[in-house]
């Protein structure tokens, strides 16, 4: 890729923007408040990328999308594209892992990554989503390319009751099998002191079916969101002390059982034919995946100058996978080999502390300073569970990270310096095990690896004027690599879990570049990244089953985007997102191959408008275009043949009948097989999808 000094471009742009003063100052841009940045900062004073999706943005893409993360998509260009499936397997942003966290409490499972995380909470409940771009050690482990925080619900502020009802029925051909269907309610209310959220959700989804009319496969190793169930049930309570004390509670079970009605019809995927469904019990049992979600947060806005926030949380986890007969899972003391069949089950079960106290004007004018220290503590371990054996023997990680971020504001505030540092102290207990028979039931003797590794960050944010902003950072994320990957696998005896080297962390580095301008209706951002880890991981499946390396990985990418709001209400907007990624095959120390599907996004570009319709009706089209994709040191089967998607939202609002919404999923019915599909290596004949054809929902919501 080359770039050709894309930053010179962006610099010009700015210049370009600010000299041009056509655009009349029709409104300024409300002033958002990003809370994952842990220092509830104006989203204009973070020099990175982030975005927040607000719950009518959410609105508008969840009418045409299958899940909350398949929803995140369209709105996150730097995001893989939609699976449609109960894994967010190769889901990257910016060619890296994100850290998944609900009201601040992490969802994802780095020692053992199931791939599950975008599936722990119903979007029902969500408020808005805060995406920050990006590798950074902000939240701690895991979030190598960067944080994906859903907040939830709150009692409205004005003392009202809240009681909302919203139901969906969505169709793919209007017949039996080919309706879905979705229930949810909200109650809550603001009292004098104290205020309380309830909600509770049920979904209901049967098979899909491609532009051709035939029936989507149903995912027989990852589990799947079609032929499923889904409950989620939610409570939020807090309790003002007084002017400055908050305790605030927080409650999520969040259950997806697949129903195992339907079983896997192998496709042709060197002849480009996707499997499909038919009706039939698949053998085991079917996947599910479910997750509580508890934390207790403390706050107080007005201690010795400064607020400070500390929150407790415990998050428990279970995923059950499809299986097979694969050579890992075969042992002859128990079945012939080749026979024995079998399905993985993952648990991860967590509980730690964030404390925070953000003070301004420290010291001198214009000086905060935040401080604090974090502790986690994970849990987790895999088993086979028809034959009640250990896959992954029990990890417990231990970590604890004191950090302090300063920011320094400058001409008239115009000017933001920030720089800050985190220690992670980290240690990872492991028991004495025995691998598997498929691992030749090796002994390794247990251990407590342990790592230190101060992460540190820099940035600058500069306002040109009041309408154009520069920024630029530099960061250092950290996650585990996968190390039930690594500790599975082992077959060499004579190990121990202290000599095996493969447990080092991955440290990602980030620099980023980009502005932000915004004037009138006219709201502009771009932005440049290079991201380099020199140990970084990636997976390879030989036999069905993953398998971990450590390899030297880059990657860069250039994002931008422009969006109009006219004073008639009518807004359109285009976004564009190149994203490429290279690793060190050899171990020369120098990156030449292209990284795969499974940890780059296509190249993609992004359309839409929305206009008000008439009394109460409004519309939107969006469009996106996913670009070709060939991997350079891949077979060519593997390349990507991209494919555009449109969709349209209609919707109606009555203050008496309440909201009307029909959402239309891939209006022209195109026929096309997914990135998913079409770039991971591993992919086989049963695990060869379509995407999802034209589907029709219908949207309604009152709120009383």
């Amino acid at each position: 890729m080359n770039w050709r000094k894309p930053a010179a471009y962006i610099f010009t742009a700015c210049n370009t923007l600010a000299a041009s003063g056509v655009f009349a100052d029709v409104n300024k841009v409300e002033e958002v408040i990003v809370s994952a940045s842990r220092t509830n900062k104006p989203i204009t004073a973070i020099p990175n990328t982030v975005k927040v999706i607000d719950r009518e943005a959410l609105e508008a893409q969840l009418a045409t999308s299958t899940s909350l993360l398949d929803g995140l998509s369209f709105a996150v260009p730097s995001l893989t594209p939609a699976h449609q499936k109960m894994t967010s397997n190769g889901v990257t942003l910016r060619g890296r892992t994100p850290l998944y966290m609900a009201d601040g409490i992490p969802q994802s499972t780095p020692l053992r990554n199931g791939e599950r995380s975008g599936f722990t909470i119903d979007p029902a409940f969500i408020d808005r989503v805060e995406v920050i771009y990006g590798a950074n050690a902000i939240q701690g482990v895991g979030a190598t390319g960067g944080v994906i925080n859903y907040v939830t619900v709150d009692a409205p502020e004005s003392g009202d009751l809240l009681q909302k009802v919203a139901t969906r029925l969505t169709s793919d051909n209007f017949e039996g099998d080919g309706f879905h269907y979705k229930l949810s309610g909200l109650l809550g209310k603001k009292f004098d002191n104290t205020d309380v959220v309830f909600g509770v959700a049920h979904d209901v989804q049967d098979l899909y079916y491609d532009g051709n009319g035939d029936p989507i496969a149903v995912d027989p190793i990852q589990g799947d969101t079609m032929d499923s169930r889904t409950w989620n049930l939610f409570t939020k309570a807090g309790l003002d002390l007084d002017e400055y004390q908050r305790i605030e509670v927080t409650g999520n079970y969040f259950d997806l059982d697949g129903d195992g009605d339907y079983r896997v019809v192998d496709g042709n995927a060197l002849a480009g034919i996707p499997a499909t469904s038919e009706s039939g019990k698949g053998e085991g049992d079917p996947t599910y995946n479910e997750a509580l979600n508890l934390s207790v947060a403390y706050s107080h806005s007005n201690l010795l100058g400064g607020e400070l926030t500390l929150q407790g949380f415990y998050y428990d986890f279970y995923a059950l996978y499809g299986g097979g007969t694969f050579p890992a899972f075969q042992d002859p003391a128990i079945a012939p080999a080749g026979t024995l069949f079998d399905q993985s089950a993952l648990s991860s079960e967590k509980y730690g502390t964030k404390l925070t106290f953000v003070r301004d004007n420290t010291f001198w004018d214009g000086l905060q300073v935040a401080a604090g220290v974090d502790y986690l503590r994970d849990k987790t371990y895999q088993e086979l569970a028809q034959t009640d054996r250990l896959w992954v023997p029990e990890m417990i990680y231990k970590g604890w990270a004191p950090f302090v971020q300063l920011e320094q504001r400058l001409v008239d505030d115009r000017l933001r310096l920030s720089f800050g540092g985190r220690f992670e102290n980290v240690e990872l207990e492991v028991p004495d095990f025995t691998t598997v028979a498929g691992a030749n039931n090796t002994f390794v003797e247990g251990g407590e690896p342990s790592f230190e590794e101060l992460l540190g960050n820099a940035g600058i944010v500069f306002d040109v004027t009041e309408d154009l902003t520069l920024f630029a950072s530099y960061a250092e994320g950290f996650t585990m690599p996968d190390a039930g990957l690594i500790l599975r696998g082992v077959n060499t005896p004579g190990q121990t879990i202290d000599d095996l080297v493969d447990l080092q962390p991955v440290v990602a580095d980030n620099l980023e570049t980009g502005i932000n301008y915004r004037r009138g209706g006219l709201d502009v951002a771009a932005s440049y990244f290079w991201s380099d880890s020199d140990l970084g991981s990636r997976i390879l499946v030989v036999g069905g089953v993953g398998q971990l390396t450590r390899q030297k990985t880059e990657i860069e990418g250039f994002e931008i985007s422009a969006a109009y709001h006219f004073e008639s209400g009518v807004s359109t907007g285009i976004a564009y997102s190149e994203l490429e990624g290279r690793f060190d095959s050899d171990n020369d120390g120098s990156v030449d191959k292209d990284l795969d599907g499974r940890n780059i996004a296509p190249d993609r570009i992004n359309l839409y408008v929305e206009a008000p319709l008439t009394a109460g009706w409004h519309g939107r089209l969006q469009y996106a275009r996913l670009l070709d994709r060939d991997f350079d040191g891949g077979l060519p089967q593997h390349d990507f043949d991209g494919y555009g998607l449109l969709d349209a939202v209609i919707s109606y609002r009555n203050e008496q009948l309440g909201d009307f919404t029909l959402g239309i999923e891939n209006l022209l019915d195109e026929e096309y097989i997914t990135y998913y599909s079409q770039t991971l290596t591993y992919v086989n004949d049963s695990t060869y999808f379509a995407g999802r054809g034209r589907a029709v929902s219908l949207g309604w919501q009152k709120t009383f």
